[in-house]
Order: C-alpha cells, then structure tokens, then sequence
C-alpha cells in the first residue's frame, strides 16, 4: 500500500490555489471554485482541496513536506511574503522543521530529516 493522495478543505478554493503554487506544488486539476489538485515535484503524491462552507473544528490538518534544501527553501518563501510560525529548528527526534500555516489555518511542517525520516535511532 501506498500514501497517494491527500485532500484537505477550503473555504476559498482559489485563494488556496495561490498559496500551494508559492510553496511549489504543480497544479494538475483545475475545477474552481469547488476542487483543485496539485502534485508535488518530488515523488508521485498528490494534494487536492476541496471547496466547505465551514472548516472542521479541533487541531485540524498537518501537512509535512519533506525538503532537503530546507533553509534555503525558506528563506525563498520568505522573500515570496509567506510568514512562518517556526523558522527551521532542530527538533530532538533529528529532523529539521519550520511552521507555517496556509490561508485556511491547515498546519504545514516543512522539514529535512535524511534517515531519520523512516529510520530514526529508535525504529522497531
């Protein structure tokens, strides 16, 4: 089994649209206003949003992408204006995150963590 896709909601589908193109994601499917999907550079994943009248209450999503440029990445998104809750930092399970939330409140981790990703020090 494989992790192919993701679908996450929206209140405003193409202001959504704007915010995953500046993080580099490569728009495939375009049905504005209610549904777009976009497939990542690396790999064969796809993201898509969905058009709600209310988002879901709670902790919501956390959307990890994984960068192996990290801090260089950043600091391009930087200068595009996008604002991060968490520059990159050094987190004690090995990986490298920086924070930042999209237009709906959808939590994105941005992160570098090599074999660490799959294969940390305490792996089963």
């Amino acid at each position: 089994m494989n992790l192919n896709q993701v679908t996450i909601p929206s209140i405003d589908v193409e202001k959504a649209v704007g915010f995953y193109k500046l993080l580099g994601l490569r728009l495939i499917v375009d049905a504005l206003p209610r549904y777009v999907r976009f497939e990542c550079i690396d790999g064969d994943s796809t993201l898509s949003i969905h058009k709600v009248d209310e988002l879901p209450k709670g902790d919501g999503i956390i959307l990890y992408f994984e960068d192996d440029n990290l801090d260089i990445t950043v600091e391009s998104l930087k200068a595009k204006g996008l604002s991060f809750t968490l520059l990159p930092t050094d987190q004690s399970w090995l990986w490298r995150e920086a924070h930042l939330e999209d237009y709906d409140g959808n939590k994105i981790i941005l992160f570098k963590a090599g074999v660490n990703r799959k294969n940390p020090p305490w792996r089963v």
